[in-house]
């Protein structure tokens, strides 16, 4: 079920109230008691996050990633010298 907007035009009240998408909008504000109430526009049913946080702690940052693909750059490097040194070392050990 997803959260509403609304806004009461008389006392410019604004709350959020969770309800059936087939419920008719409330129009009754329940602060000064006036049929004034409107829903707004919004989001709609999407993922709304509300908070701090949300997507500083859940995500990388771009120099964290910068450094894991140079890291692993230079571990595929290191490791195509060593597997190329094991080759010449095999291959002079078989030709003996």
């Amino acid at each position: 079920m997803p959260t509403y907007d609304y806004v009461c035009d008389a006392c410019e009240h604004e709350f959020e109230l969770f309800q059936s998408i087939t419920e008719s909008p409330k129009r009754k504000c329940p602060k000064c008691g006036r049929l004034k109430l409107r829903r707004l526009f919004g989001t709609g049913a999407a993922i709304v996050f509300k908070g701090s946080g949300f997507y500083q702690t859940d995500y990388r940052s771009d120099s964290y990633r910068k450094g894991a693909a140079a890291e692993k750059n230079a571990d595929g490097e290191t490791k195509s010298a060593s597997k190329a040194s094991e080759d010449k070392t095999a291959a002079a050990t078989s030709s003996d």
